[in-house]
């Protein structure tokens, strides 16, 4: 079996390459390095099988030889990098996910579009399920995000209907683990920077807003199970326990032992009040459900970044 990876040097990309290799399948990295990292696949660079191929998506793709799967993962992801890069952002959602279709359409491939659980904007519906439309601003300075992912299953629904591709459609909720980018905006990689250089802890609002969060493998062996389930429709994958950012930020004080503060700045701009899956179709047809407990995890990544830290200090020693 071969796969192609579009963004496969980000986060999440990076862990499927690696997965798949475990299994012994071919892996093309397709990655054009605007948030991805080299340093992400260095591991595997020399594996038999993997090849990196460095490409912008929203470029025609050009690819020799058989494909049996693709995953579009090629997307800036956090809220940082959408706003600083709000067209980049809506091109690779809309041209990219065209060409990524366009390849699984000539190779004959099943296709896989990472959207995210950003399609129900701020939601007004608690917990969010597969069925429900959404609570998205679509001129916010979010919208290039939510909008661009919304495009995205519109377009791999058509391609679907019109061509008979075998597509699955992915809503990914917030999802942290090794290898994030301390610097991206998120609350996880944020709050364990400044956590672990003694920095104040950014909690926006009054962190009263919710969030459910899973570790990346239990991310990955959800996808694992849709690429092979019987499954056309949206797909939430998601830790359906919710928690406060306040008491996340509290917890992460807590395990790395340090003596930061909690400095309180004003909510962004459409930034969502709660955000939860219902992910009962994802255990109704995948039989799938997260195992990794949330403080398993943030020890798990506690130690990257602390790591990781030790390496820039010893780099600028």
């Amino acid at each position: 079996m071969r796969v192609l990876v579009t963004g496969g040097a980000g986060f999440i990309g990076s862990h499927l390459c690696e997965f798949f290799l475990g299994k012994d399948w071919d892996v093309v990295c397709m990655d054009d390095f605007v948030t991805g990292s080299r340093d992400n696949v260095a591991h595997i660079a020399s594996r038999r099988g993997f090849m990196l191929v460095e490409h912008d998506v929203t470029e025609y793709i050009r690819l020799d030889g058989q494909l049996d799967w693709v995953l579009h993962f090629a997307s800036p992801a956090s809220p940082r990098d959408y706003l600083e890069l709000p067209i980049e952002t809506l091109k690779v959602g809309a041209l990219g996910t065209h060409n990524a279709l366009g390849v699984a359409k000539a190779k004959g491939a099943r296709f896989l579009l990472a959207s995210t659980s950003e399609v129900y904007g701020d939601p007004l519906v608690h917990p969010q399920r597969e069925d429900y439309w959404g609570h998205v601003n679509p001129v916010g300075p979010r919208g290039v995000y939510d909008e661009a992912k919304r495009f995205g299953e519109a377009i791999t629904m058509a391609y679907h209907r019109t061509h008979g591709i075998d597509t699955r459609i992915v809503r990914i909720f917030n999802t942290f683990g090794p290898r994030m980018r301390a610097n991206d905006g998120r609350a996880i990689p944020a709050f364990m920077s400044q956590a672990l250089t003694g920095a104040p802890i950014t909690v926006f609002g009054d962190g009263s807003q919710t969030r459910s969060f899973q570790y990346v493998s239990d991310l990955i062996e959800g996808l694992w199970r849709l690429m092979q389930g019987p499954v056309n429709d949206p797909v939430n994958i998601g830790n359906p326990h919710e928690m406060t950012l306040l008491d996340l930020a509290k917890r992460i004080i807590k395990l790395t032992g340090s003596r930061s503060e909690i400095v309180f700045r004003p909510l962004p701009v459409d930034d969502p009040k709660v955000r939860q899956p219902d992910i009962g179709r994802a255990r109704a047809l995948l039989g799938w459900e997260p195992r990794v407990d949330i403080d398993e995890g943030l020890q798990l990544t506690v130690e990257f970044f602390r790591e990781k830290l030790r390496k820039s200090r010893e780099d600028c020693a």
